[in-house]
């Protein structure tokens, strides 16, 4: 048995669980993806999941639950950290153009390298912070970086016009969903179930006519 059957045990069940059927090549490099996290993670501190069999779970599978919510052809991952979900997004649809956003340059370092080491022609890396970005998007995504409120304040600007914002969080976020600003509108709110994971997970699926307005950076300059 080499040291990858139990990762590949581990994600192969998950994904059926999930109904998600992937090529074996996919698959691989979903893997290969793993094993580089796992080896930066020793010294860059990235996750705290340290199990590779567990990052399966926390990383991979929970990242990959929300593919039948995700559409267009561009998406921005807004607080990447170490990829995710933007990463596993873009392994497994490599026609869609992803763009990583992260502040940090620990972490932006490790996303370079991922994208240069996993040859993932499709990812481009933003070392910036999410109100500096420029761009429109068909897809958003934002694993729990932010309240709702916070996340559309900063990043509203690069929903584009039609698109969807899928915000990951744990519980139901009433509390944020009735403090959501004006022009934007949730139209669903869906439970994940996350294979091996008994923590609970929402989607928050965001559309918005505020998307239509201009950025930050361009309101400034006319101020």
């Amino acid at each position: 048995m080499s040291d990858r059957d139990p990762l590949r045990q581990r994600l192969g069940a998950g994904l059926a669980a999930l109904r998600i059927d992937l090529p074996d090549v996919v698959v691989a490099r979903l893997l290969d993806y793993l094993a580089l996290l796992h080896r930066w993670n020793a010294t860059y501190n990235l996750s705290a999941v340290r199990d590779p069999v567990e990052m399966v779970t926390r990383h991979l599978l929970d990242s990959l639950a929300i593919m039948p919510y995700v559409r267009g052809a561009t998406l921005a991952d807004l607080g990447t950290g170490a990829g995710l979900p933007g990463i596993p997004l873009a392994i497994v649809a490599p026609e869609r153009a992803v763009t990583l956003v992260d502040s940090n340059g620990k972490k932006t370092r490790f996303l370079r390298a991922a994208v240069r080491e996993l040859r993932l022609a499709n990812v481009s890396v933003a070392e910036a912070r999410v109100e500096a970005v420029r761009g429109r998007f068909d897809c958003i995504t934002a694993r729990a970086f932010a309240t709702l409120a916070d996340m559309l304040a900063w990043g509203g600007h690069l929903l584009a016009p039609g698109g969807r914002w899928l915000a990951l969080k744990g519980r139901h976020p009433q509390d944020e969903i009735d403090a959501l600003p004006p022009g934007f509108t949730v139209e669903a709110v869906e439970p994940l179930v996350v294979p091996g994971l008994e923590a609970e997970r929402h989607v928050v699926i965001i559309s918005g006519s505020g998307a239509d307005g201009p950025d930050p950076q361009e309101r400034v300059a006319r101020a």
